[in-house]
């Protein structure tokens, strides 16, 4: 299951509205705002690549407030469960 990182900017004084637009986007699993360089992280996965690409290129850096985004597509890795 394909999966990636996505760091948001968001413009000042809107985190909170991102955040909960983030949450309403299918595939982004989990979402926080943070501080730092960045103001949000958010975990997305899923089905395929080209649905990976959708959902960061088409809804995330669309949405109203956010000024930029760094992608990491996580190549391995495991789940503590």
């Amino acid at each position: 299951m394909p999966t990636a990182f996505v760091l948001v900017n968001a413009e000042i004084g809107t985190e909170d509205d991102v955040l909960r637009e983030l949450l309403n986007i299918d595939g982004v699993v989990e979402a926080y705002v943070v501080y730092g360089v960045y103001d949000i992280i958010c975990k997305v996965e899923s089905n395929d690549m080209d649905s990976l690409k959708a959902i960061v290129t088409g809804k995330i850096r669309s949405l109203d407030n956010v000024r930029g985004t760094l992608t990491m597509i996580v190549v391995e890795g495991n789940r503590s469960e």
